[in-house]
């Protein structure tokens, strides 16, 4: 996956920034309580600024959540541009009766492609949890009762932007990557792109997309510079212009960069910045006022600690003030779990129900103090079987898989175990998204307790399991 740098590296003083300052800004982010994985800032259209935490790695892809839906505004930008639709036109005019309502109320006929693009659909809350329960995503969507008129509440809606997909998908016969394929990702060099898929057949729009982090910076670099690249009008100008700007009022959010205003898929921030942000801490932060834009890939469940280092210390490098000096490790790395080595397993297997946060479906711990983990996939179902041992990160490949353009994918997983008196302690980090496990396993007998515990989840992020019934032989 590795490739040619396709943006211009430069010393931070080339670009009017202090090395020193930088250097203040990754020891804060170091030592804040937010885990970073891999970070880039770009000044001037140069990369002055890029680290990685080990055993992360830039060159991989990472699961973006919302900044997906970023990307899909520019599709739909650019197939408004092309003459496929307009801001005005009604929703439910894009599909057929088989997918409407019976009765079509006031409000579902009143939402425009507009009101999807800026979170004022009507609705009260997000419709994503209601769409995923079911394969019929779009047909559920339409069939939700809007609560109030379109265009007059501001309520984040994953669902919306999945509409925004299903509505170019009709248009084109093309999913959204593949629309944006030849359009954007190649020309920004981002091939390695792959964007979840719903049991419709629908690229989700709203979440699922995986980048790596120097193509998160190349698109940010494209917003910087009005849509263009390398000589190319790829977007055009006036969209990302409008897409940028505060189309609506959100002042119903809570944090305070999460109420200045909401564009076409992208966040208003303080500062004059603006944003595609996605769960546990993946940005895309633009300033536009100092021709700079800042990447990181992260897991945390306090999105706002990462903005407010970067205003402590890196607002102030651009703008040329004293930053407050903070300590630099020399090595960026986030180590494995330490602890005494394991006590050697019984090399029985032991199986779970599949229905837990991680997949989890058999353990078996063995006599050398190693374990292997099966896994169910969620994408596809398939299994996969992880080794994990003590000492050092082990590096794994999760599965592989065929995407839509045709290369094999492999996920990076990397494992390590240690002993807690009696239980086999695994770790799991899924390095290609924010996930890491901690699978703390005992056995009694023919049963075997799992307490599992996640860094980050749209969920609980504590369960216990206990195994099935083994059969006798």
């Amino acid at each position: 996956m590795l490739r040619m740098s396709r943006l211009a590296r430069s010393t931070p003083e080339a670009q009017g920034l202090s090395a020193a300052a930088l250097d203040s800004f990754v020891g804060a982010l170091d030592a804040g309580q937010p885990e970073i994985q891999t970070l880039m800032l770009v000044r001037h259209g140069h990369v002055v600024l890029e680290e990685a935490w080990a055993p992360y790695r830039p060159e991989d892809r990472h699961l973006l959540f919302s900044v997906s839906k970023s990307f899909t505004s520019t599709g739909i930008g650019l197939a408004i541009d092309a003459g496929l639709l307009s801001l005005d036109d009604q929703v439910i005019s894009f599909f057929g009766a088989d997918e409407l309502p019976e009765t079509i109320s006031d409000n579902l006929a009143a939402m425009k492609v507009l009101h999807l693009l800026t979170m004022t659909t009507g609705h009260s809350k997000d419709t994503v949890e209601a769409l995923s329960r079911d394969r019929r995503m779009v047909k559920i969507f339409l069939g939700l009762e809007v609560q109030h008129e379109p265009g007059t509440v501001f309520a984040y809606n994953s669902g919306a932007t999945y509409m925004l997909s299903a509505i170019l998908q009709r248009l084109t016969g093309e999913t959204l990557l593949e629309y944006l394929r030849p359009r954007l990702f190649e020309s920004l060099g981002a091939t390695e792109a792959t964007w979840q898929v719903s049991k419709e057949g629908i690229v989700v729009g709203g979440w699922g997309l995986s980048l790596n982090t120097e193509s998160l910076a190349c698109f940010g670099q494209l917003l910087l510079q009005h849509g263009e690249w390398n000589g190319k009008q790829l977007v055009p100008a006036e969209w990302f212009e409008a897409a940028t700007s505060k189309q609506v009022p959100n002042d119903n959010e809570e944090n305070p960069d999460w109420k200045q205003g909401y564009g076409f898929q992208f966040w208003r921030g303080r500062h004059n910045t603006y944003r595609g942000d996605g769960a546990f801490g993946q940005f895309i932060l633009v300033f536009p006022e100092y021709d700079a834009v800042l990447i990181t890939t992260s897991s945390t469940t306090d999105m706002q600690a990462i903005l407010n280092t970067a205003w402590d210390y890196l607002l102030p490098a651009l703008e040329g003030k004293e930053v407050p000096e903070t300590q630099r490790p020399e090595r960026l790395e986030l180590a494995p779990p330490s602890g005494a080595a394991p006590t050697g397993g019984n090399g029985r297997t032991y199986h779970f129900s599949a229905d837990n946060p991680t997949g989890l479906t058999a353990v078996r711990l063995d006599p050398d103090g190693t374990g292997l983990f099966s896994f169910r996939d969620f994408s596809d179902g398939s299994p996969h079987d992880l080794v994990c041992s003590p000492g050092e990160w082990r590096e794994e490949t999760a599965r592989g898989a065929v995407d839509d353009a045709g290369p094999e994918i492999g996920e990076r997983v990397l494992t390590s175990a240690y002993g807690d008196g009696d239980a086999f302690v695994a770790t799991f980090r899924w390095v290609e998204t924010p996930f890491l496990a901690t699978l703390t396993c005992r056995t009694d007998g023919d049963t075997m307790t799992v307490d599992g515990q996640l860094n980050v989840s749209f969920g609980p992020t504590e369960f216990t399991l206990i195994s099935e019934e083994m059969s006798q032989n």
